[in-house]
């Protein structure tokens, strides 16, 4: 099944001549990818072309619109959500945004099943890469999101700005991890409102000691859990510093302190008074009782 006559076609003859999209228009044309109006090769040609003219905060915010819009939903309960995520790449360590939520405390996007065969046989990034933190499918109106092309901070954060986020915080390691490093500074976009503000952190800003990158473990699945347990459990370290800096930042996206070391003492104290281990019982027993 093709895409309605024209609309594809002059959106990617569009993109190919360097001429950016509007936000309805990147909203369409997604809008018809994942109802199934359009076939594999156009899919191919319109995420290759709007990578290499470069994608705009409007493209993205048009793209992210219908993301949201055709997502399953979550209700979660509750107004005052943070989502941590990341875009993936970059150095590897343990799962440092999962730790980090537990510590805070491609199902919900079924119609992108048009796009995954596209994207694996393609093998190479596209905006989809940066769609999935920007779509958080209960809503959340604030977010921690490690990113890990830098030249996608102030992008992300403008699309973000224009879908009415409260506060975001896009972060990158300047050592190459999506997400604050303890072994570099890194440079944070921070979206307030439609207000943006870019800085940088260092470890010793919010009284952490700078690490080595070999001193913060990544490993398979099983070993990742077992840091964490070990982070929960009281082991002092690289690991438990770089999850309890990146788990402050989420308190201060989520509005519970007034800035970033502020979050990182009210991480700690999550992870030494037991609260933090208490949480990840709790979610461990959950996910086990939910049929598979």
């Amino acid at each position: 099944m093709s895409a309605p006559e024209g609309l594809l076609t002059r959106s990617i003859d569009a993109l190919a001549s360097g001429v950016s999209l509007s936000r309805a228009e990147t909203a369409a044309v997604l809008a018809e990818i994942m109802e199934g109006n359009a076939t594999e090769v156009q899919i191919a040609g319109f995420l290759i072309a709007l990578r290499t003219k470069g994608e705009t905060v409007e493209e993205l915010a048009g793209l992210a619109q219908t993301m949201r819009a055709m997502s399953a939903r979550v209700q979660p309960g509750r107004a005052d959500l943070v989502d941590t995520a990341g875009t993936g790449g970059g150095r590897r360590t343990f799962n440092v945004s999962t730790t980090a939520a537990l510590i805070a405390a491609p199902a919900h996007h079924s119609a992108t099943r048009y796009v995954i065969p596209v994207r694996k046989q393609l093998a190479v990034r596209t905006i989809f890469n940066f769609l999935g933190p920007l779509t958080n499918p209960a809503g959340a109106g604030r977010q921690l999101i490690g990113v890990s092309d830098r030249d996608y901070l102030e992008t992300m954060a403008g699309a973000l700005a224009r879908l009415g986020t409260k506060r975001a915080l896009l972060v990158t390691g300047d050592d190459g991890v999506d997400e604050l490093s303890i072994s570099s500074t890194s440079t944070v976009v921070e979206v307030n409102g439609e207000e943006l503000s870019r800085y940088t952190v260092s470890p010793e800003d919010v009284g952490l000691a700078v690490a080595d990158a070999g001193d913060v473990p990544g490993g398979d699945p099983a070993a990742n859990a077992a840091t964490t347990r070990a982070i929960f459990a009281g082991e002092r370290g690289a690991a438990r510093d770089l999850a309890v800096l990146n788990a402050g930042a989420a308190v201060y996206a989520g509005g519970r302190v007034d800035n970033l070391g502020d979050g990182v003492r009210a991480s700690e104290d999550a992870i030494d008074s037991g609260a933090a281990t208490a949480l990840l019982e709790r979610f461990v027993g959950f996910t086990q009782s939910v049929p598979q």
